[in-house]
């Protein structure tokens, strides 16, 4: 079933994940928050239909697959980042689909955040 099959996602809201991120020298010295949005395409009928969590995609793998990954990594750019993350998504996951929104509280004055969304298929 391809993920244009169906409309069903499994979703991550506001994973706060701290790390070393941003091209200034003062950014490379420093840990920085950043938020992560997610939704993972995943027909969720079978889950539904056995109850049963391994039949689920399972957000708090997801989850902590992600701090894991972004804990130790230390790009440049979030546009780096947020690629990686959602190929790792996919890859390790079999997701169809990620839309992923990647934010950067505070990192230009007047908003409360900056980032990128971006949606990737298999």
């Amino acid at each position: 079933m391809s993920a244009s099959d169906f409309s069903d996602c499994v979703f991550i809201e506001g994973l706060v994940i701290e790390t070393v991120i941003g091209i200034y020298d003062w950014e490379r010295k420093i840990r920085q928050p950043l938020r992560f949005d997610i939704e993972m395409a995943f027909d969720n009928r079978a889950p539904a239909a056995s109850d049963d969590i391994a039949d689920t995609l399972d957000y708090k793998a997801v989850s902590k697959r992600l701090i894991a990954f972004v804990t130790a990594s230390s790009f440049g750019l979030v546009e780096t980042l947020a690629e990686r993350c959602a190929a790792l998504i996919i890859d390790e996951f079999g997701v169809a689909r990620v839309d992923l929104k990647l934010s950067k509280p505070g990192a230009v004055r007047g908003a409360d955040s900056v980032g990128v969304r971006i949606r990737r298929s298999k």
